[in-house]
C-alpha cells in the first residue's frame, strides 16, 4: 500500500513524478484549507489553482515550477529550509519589503537581502529576536556577506559602504508578535518568515511559543499584500514544539480558500523533522 498521501489534488507534473516510486517514501503534503467549514471555493492546491487553462504552470502560485526542488525534499536530498527559500524566489519581487520575524543565526535574513534587493538600493528587510545572542549573529553575518563579492548580487559593488549596504535591513530586539510595531505603516509586505522553536547553538529553554506566534500570524496576515506569502518551517523536537505546530495548522485551516491557499509538507516517518507550512495570499 502506497504510503505517500495528498489531503488535496496537486499539480499534476509533480504527481506524474513522483507517484512512480510512492512504496518506498513516508512523505505527507496537506491543505488545511480544505477543512474549513464553509465550503466557499473547493480550491486549495488542486491541480486547476495552479495551472492555466491553456495547461501552463501558473506565476501567480508559490509553488509553480518547484518541482524538482519538492520532489528533492522528499527524496532527503533538500532541507526544509532550502525548500523554503526556493519557494521565496518565486514569490518575491526585487524591491519587495519582508519580514524575518525569528532571525536566528541570520541566514534567512541574507538569503532574503539577495532575493528584495536591487540596483538603486530599494528592498527592505524587516528581522527582529527577541535574544540580542541572535541580532549579534544576524549583523555579523550581514558584515561578512555583504563583503564577499562573489556571493553577491552585483547590484552590491554599485554601494559605496559596508553601511549603505546594511541600510537595508533593519534589526529589532523584539518579539515577533509585536511585528507592527517596528514596521512603518501601511508597508506592502510581501514576505514574513518564521523558523519556530530555540535559536541553533544557543540556550534551548528560550523558545518560540504558541501564544505569541499566534498574535504574529494574526499580524502577519494583516500585513500581507495580495500575491503574498507567510512562510514556516517548524520544529517539533523540544517540548512545545508539537503544541506550536498545531497552533499553526489551526490558523492555516482557519483561512477561508477564497483568499488563501494553505499547504503543509511532514515527512511521516521522521516525526521529530521539521514541518514546512506556506501561506499563501491570493
Amino acid at each position: 500500500m502506497s504510503a505517500l498521501r495528498f489531503s488535496s489534488r496537486f499539480n499534476p507534473m509533480l504527481s506524474n513524478i513522483i507517484l512512480v516510486q510512492t512504496k518506498s517514501l513516508l512523505f505527507s503534503f496537506s491543505s488545511f484549507s480544505s477543512s474549513v467549514r464553509k465550503p466557499c471555493k473547493t480550491l486549495c492546491c488542486s491541480s486547476n489553482s495552479l495551472l492555466h487553462t491553456n495547461g501552463g504552470t501558473s506565476n501567480s502560485s508559490p509553488l509553480s515550477g518547484l518541482e524538482d526542488e519538492l520532489v528533492g525534499y522528499i527524496f532527503g536530498k533538500k532541507k526544509a529550509t532550502e525548500v523554503a527559500h526556493l519557494v521565496w524566489r518565486h514569490v518575491l519581487h526585487k524591491g519587495d519589503i519582508v519580514i524575518d520575524a525569528t532571525c536566528g543565526n541570520g541566514y534567512d535574513t541574507v538569503a532574503m537581502l539577495k532575493m528584495v534587493a536591487d540596483e538603486s538600493g530599494h528592498g527592505r528587510v524587516y528581522g527582529m529576536d527577541i535574544q540580542t545572542e541572535a541580532l549579534e549573529n544576524t549583523s555579523s553575518l550581514l558584515d561578512e556577506t555583504v563583503t564577499q563579492k562573489e556571493v553577491l548580487l552585483d547590484f552590491f559593488s554599485t554601494l559605496s559602504s559596508l553601511s549603505q549596504k546594511k541600510e537595508l535591513v533593519k534589526l529589532f530586539p523584539i518579539c515577533h508578535s509585536r511585528m507592527d510595531e517596528v514596521l512603518p505603516e501601511n508597508s506592502a509586505v510581501r514576505l514574513v518568515a518564521f523558523n519556530l522553536g530555540y535559536l541553533p547553538g544557543g540556550d534551548k529553554g528560550i523558545i518560540t511559543t504558541s501564544k505569541t506566534t499566534l498574535l504574529a500570524l494574526e499580524a502577519s496576515k494583516k500585513m500581507l499584500i495580495l500575491g503574498g506569502l507567510i512562510s514556516l518551517v517548524v520544529y517539533v523536537g523540544h517540548p512545545g514544539g508539537r503544541e506550536e505546530l498545531e497552533t499553526v495548522e489551526a490558523f492555516a485551516s482557519g483561512l477561508c480558500v477564497d483568499g488563501w491557499i494553505c499547504c503543509k509538507f511532514q515527512m511521516l516517518n521522521r516525526p521529530l523533522a521539521p514541518v514546512l507550512v506556506f501561506i499563501f495570499k491570493r
